[in-house]
């Protein structure tokens, strides 16, 4: 009669595959938290219980039916620890009389055959890893879970509601608010690209507009640099149309017009203006004595 596995370790095998297979739909841990999946372990716990009672009502009465012989090597045997019965199961390496008796009728070269059972550990991965399978195969074949697609999908709009929530939660920036950082300077660059390439060049050393990387400047309504380039982005210029008020027609946020300013302050104060010479345009404007930032 052989002998069972304890109730303990059934329980922890339990649990182990309960937590895969939560994880497996849920695609994180946050189920550990969740009444439901302790509520899971405990009913699976009882009935493992319960299972473990009746194998023991079916020992026993098995027990009673087996020779002396046999009852002796029975609970001799029940004696060694479970998990030196699962390494000798895997492991122990038969006698000559117990290899006469599984020895397979046929060879080759002088080379015979066993036939050994398969390690319980190991027939049960397999078992485990087929039914996996079919479980996953059928969830991504007819459900949308694991689809890179649907996965991608589900995690943008979660990126993009967060953004949303961030930014309304957010004060709005102002020319009061704004301040200049070098960390916008290469967002600044792309939103000058899209807003304001067509009449200043993306280089901003202007055409239809004028070179915003000189010292001569139209409007100067303001004391600073980034500030006077956040004011014409907002507000707009007086004297010329073409230069609409994007801030307060609302096709940029304050935000926005924060890097912006950040790139336009980049090429006019930190790297060298782009002459007449290389292609510049024109000074337009008088000089400028900007207050530091």
């Amino acid at each position: 009669m052989k002998q069972r596995t304890p109730v303990i370790v059934n329980i922890l095998i339990i649990i182990g595959l309960l937590i895969v297979f939560y994880y497996l739909f849920v695609q994180s841990y946050a189920f550990l938290a969740s009444p439901y999946f302790w509520g899971t372990v405990v009913i699976a716990g009882i009935l493992a219980y319960i299972h473990s009672a009746i194998g023991d009502l079916i020992e026993n009465n098995k027990f009673k039916t087996l020779s002396p012989e046999e009852k002796a090597a029975y609970l001799a045997e029940k004696k060694i620890p479970f998990l030196k019965r699962m390494y000798d199961a895997a492991f122990k390496k038969q006698s000559a009389s117990e290899e006469k008796d599984i020895l397979i009728d046929h060879g080759f070269d002088g080379i015979m055959e066993l036939d050994n059972q398969l390690p319980k550990w190991w027939v049960g991965l397999f078992y485990f890893g087929t039914a996996f399978c079919i479980v996953y195969i059928a969830a991504y074949s007819f459900t949308d879970f694991a689809h890179p697609l649907s996965e991608y999908e589900k995690e943008y709009k979660e990126q993009m509601a967060s953004i949303a929530k961030y930014e309304s939660e957010q004060p709005p920036v102002t020319i009061e608010t704004a301040k200049y950082s070098a960390d916008n300077i290469a967002e600044g660059k792309e939103l000058f690209k899209t807003n304001c390439a067509s009449c200043h060049k993306e280089d901003g050393s202007g055409g239809i507009g004028p070179n915003l990387t000189d010292n001569f400047w139209i409007n100067q309504p303001e004391k600073t640099l980034f500030k006077n380039v956040f004011h014409m982005d907002w507000n707009g210029s007086p004297t010329n149309p073409a230069m609409r008020a994007f801030g307060k027609n609302g096709e940029v946020s304050g935000a926005e017009i924060e890097k912006i300013a950040a790139y336009v302050y980049h090429i006019n104060q930190e790297v060298a203006p782009v002459t007449q010479a290389q292609g510049g345009a024109a000074p337009q404007g008088t000089e400028a004595h900007w207050e530091k930032e």
